[in-house]
């Protein structure tokens, strides 16, 4: 079963764009719900951490944003009680080994995924989802 909410949490407004199609075309959630500023993403999942029906399931997350940039925005995620679980991967253009590594101390992080997302990558990402979050 496909998740409900998906948050995409990206700066690249045409990112977004095609990210959105791409999930919307493989049926991947019921409802995307994007953000171009990860602090206005924070403050809606603050606002909403107690109400389990509008919490993404999932978040597709960037690292290079300006303001607050992805391991930011992970760093201040650890310090919110939700009322369920999110999975979060991260979707970023970068391919150092240091941020791949990084990934290891956010236990929220279930996988990196190298833009462009694409399918094969969007239908890997719903098999972790299936394994993590029973619907």
């Amino acid at each position: 079963m496909k998740n409900k909410i998906t948050y995409i949490i990206d700066d690249d407004k045409l990112s977004i764009k095609l990210m959105s199609m791409l999930i919307t075309k493989n049926n991947f959630c019921e409802e995307i719900i994007s953000f171009h500023n990860p602090r206005t993403a924070l403050d809606e999942l603050i606002k909403n951490a107690e109400t389990p029906s509008k919490i993404p399931d999932v978040i597709l997350l960037d690292l290079n944003m300006p303001v607050l940039d992805g391991w930011q925005f992970l760093d201040e995620l650890e310090h919110i009680t939700f009322s369920k679980e999110i999975i979060i991967f991260i979707v970023s253009s970068s391919i150092d080994p240091s941020d791949l590594e990084m990934t290891k101390n956010y236990p929220l992080v279930k996988n990196y995924i190298v833009k462009p997302l694409n399918s094969e990558k969007l239908n890997q990402a719903s098999l972790l989802i299936e394994k993590e979050i029973k619907f």
